[in-house]
């Protein structure tokens, strides 16, 4: 039952030294992250239509 109780102990006082982002800095990311996915979205969907407009011309 010690181990229990000293691993609970142990492992509130590593919770304690967590540093949880603020709320700008996941709103920051969370910005950055979908620019950077919609960018190279955009940029495949552009590839893709190029490849697909060859080749449709050369068949």
């Amino acid at each position: 039952m010690e181990k229990i109780i000293n691993y609970i102990k142990q492992s509130k006082l590593e919770i304690s030294k967590v540093i949880f982002p603020t709320k700008e800095q996941v709103r920051n990311a969370f910005i950055t992250v979908f620019i950077v996915v919609t960018v190279v979205s955009l940029f495949l969907a552009i590839v893709d239509a190029l490849m697909s407009f060859t080749l449709s011309s050369l068949i």
